[in-house]
């Protein structure tokens, strides 16, 4: 690899090593045992998306999922009606969501692949939808996410996120952005603030953020405290 700067795409590649270095965490290593207690491995949407459309926020349409692991969230918007892209970059947790989504009778197109290196067309989706993704994006990586999402998204559409709350349970780091970058880690996960996250996603009108809600194990959806969620709608700038 060459070790020059000479634009904005080298920092942030210069940046993704610097971290990644550090890391010997193997999603295709955490998806390959199935049996695991792991509380996001249940085949069952998440309840604040289950909402968005009980709510009539969320329509049938186009959906690109971020992150979709198993599938259980894209399975869930193919049940509704959508046409879905779900992406991620585990070969064992896409097996596992096929798997899912032939037993369910359902279509979903699952992609593997880098998120920032999707060949996506302006203006393409009614919904993006993030359930775990977002907190294991470095700082420097923000920026690229946010244009994925403009140039994704068409005017007027939504965009909603599940992730890590400051000390939550399941993770949640309580680090700063520099302090990233002195440890090498995202220790696990950032952890977010409803501030922090009205910060990022300013460009954005906010419909709803809030705690997920804690479910039921005998209940048809995904709940745990811990976890922020929050839907967003693309504003249009004259």
């Amino acid at each position: 690899m060459k070790e020059s700067i000479f634009n904005y795409d080298d920092v942030l590649n210069i940046l993704d090593t610097l971290l990644k270095e550090q890391s010997r965490f193997n999603w295709d290593n955490f998806y390959s045992d199935k049996e695991k207690e792991v509380p996001f491995f249940v085949n069952l949407p998440d309840e604040n998306l289950v909402q968005y459309f009980n709510r009539g926020y969320l329509k049938s349409g186009k959906v690109l999922e971020l992150g979709c692991g198993p599938g259980r969230n894209a399975i869930y918007f193919a049940e509704q009606g959508c046409t879905v892209d779900a992406v991620d970059l585990s070969q064992e947790a896409l097996n596992w969501a096929k798997q899912r989504a032939e037993n369910k009778n359902v279509s979903v197109n699952f992609i593997k692949q880098n998120i920032f290196e999707l060949d996506i067309e302006e203006g393409t989706y009614d919904i993006v939808y993030d359930s775990g993704c977002f907190h294991h994006i470095a700082p420097h990586r923000r920026m690229s996410y946010l244009e994925l999402l403009n140039k994704a998204l068409k005017p007027n559409s939504f965009f909603a996120i599940t992730c890590f709350k400051v000390g939550g349970e399941l993770g949640g780091s309580d680090i700063s952005d520099w302090e990233v970058y002195r440890l090498r880690s995202l220790r696990g996960g950032l952890g977010y603030t409803d501030e922090k996250l009205r910060e990022v996603f300013n460009g954005f009108q906010v419909i709803e953020l809030r705690d997920m809600l804690e479910m039921e194990a005998s209940s048809e959806m995904f709940g745990i405290a811990g976890l922020l969620t929050a839907l967003f709608k693309k504003q249009i700038i004259y």
